[in-house]
């Protein structure tokens, strides 16, 4: 039963929440894309357009369903539970 929700996530090279964050989804082997919006500054347009604002880690879900969620920090509690991890 592998989950098919497609995570994408806006990163800078420095912020430690976006490695907290990375570090937690690698240890429940749960896969991602990752944006470094520093790196790709052609992606901060598009990430502001989502979110309205400049934070990081932002990340995008996109559900199965075809819904989508978004996060900004990075909040532990809401990713257990949008992904569904115990």
């Amino acid at each position: 039963m592998g989950s098919m929700n497609k995570i994408t996530m806006y990163t800078t090279a420095t912020c430690p929440f976006c490695k907290m964050q990375m570090e937690y989804l690698n240890s429940k082997k749960i896969p991602y894309e990752r944006i470094l919006v520093d790196k790709q500054p052609e992606r901060i347009a598009e990430m502001v357009a989502i979110s309205g604002q400049m934070g990081v880690p932002f990340t995008v879900i996109n559900k199965e369903d075809g819904s989508k969620v978004s996060i900004l920090g990075f909040d532990k509690k809401r990713i257990d539970q949008e992904l569904h991890l115990p």
